[in-house]
């Protein structure tokens, strides 16, 4: 019978499960630890509690990284919160359009270097900006990269990437556009926080200049 016993796999479900459920265990046999060895890829074979501690410091480590990465989106958020607040004031105390073009421009360049920063009137004349309003930006939005004609249309020059919207239809068709020469600074996934906050000030500034 003990050889049946010895030779019958063990379920190490259960096992776990076990220890699981008992997590003073190892505190009722601590020899255990100690004499149980893990095998180890640099270091041949360790025992359970240098493994334990290998795996908390390791641990310590992740969690460390992963603070450092939330500190510095907080950062980062935080820096383009001040920027939002500050530009939305300078421009609506904009006393014109002219104005409110230079103040939206001078600051998001300033602050992110884009290239290029346009408030863009489409006419049904003019094909290539109708076709730009009804096929990048019918759902409200368009990030990413543009053709090279797209590009010299919206800009005059060729862009890396962009950022695009569309205004209110209050304030007929209207194309909110920013140009990036870095290609992958606009991408689909992109948060759009800041553009969108941008677009529902100019929809409620636009009607009153």
């Amino acid at each position: 019978m003990m050889a049946n016993l010895q030779q019958a796999p063990f379920d190490e479900m259960l096992i776990r499960e076990y220890l699981l459920d008992n997590p003073d265990f190892f505190n009722r046999y601590p020899e255990l630890l100690v004499a149980m060895r893990i095998p180890h890829a640099e270091r041949g074979a360790v025992s359970l509690v240098e493994r334990r501690q290998e795996l908390l410091r390791q641990r310590v480590s992740q969690l460390e990284e992963e603070i450092t990465s939330l500190m510095n989106i907080a950062t980062h958020n935080e820096r383009i919160f001040k920027f939002n607040t500050e530009l939305s004031f300078k421009m609506l105390a904009s006393q014109d359009l002219g104005e409110l073009r230079l103040v939206l421009s001078e600051g998001l360049k300033t602050e992110f270097g884009f290239s290029h920063v346009r408030l863009i009137t489409v006419h049904d004349i003019d094909s290539e900006l109708a076709n730009i309003w009804r096929h990048r930006v019918h759902s409200g939005y368009y990030f990413g990269r543009l053709t090279q004609s797209e590009s010299k249309r919206l800009f005059g020059s060729e862009v890396g990437s962009v950022a695009l919207t569309k205004l209110s239809d209050e304030n007929g068709q209207v194309i909110f556009a920013i140009a990036s020469k870095d290609p992958t600074h606009f991408h689909p996934d992109m948060d759009s926080l800041l553009f969108s906050q941008l677009r529902r000030l100019l929809d409620h500034m636009l009607p009153q200049l």
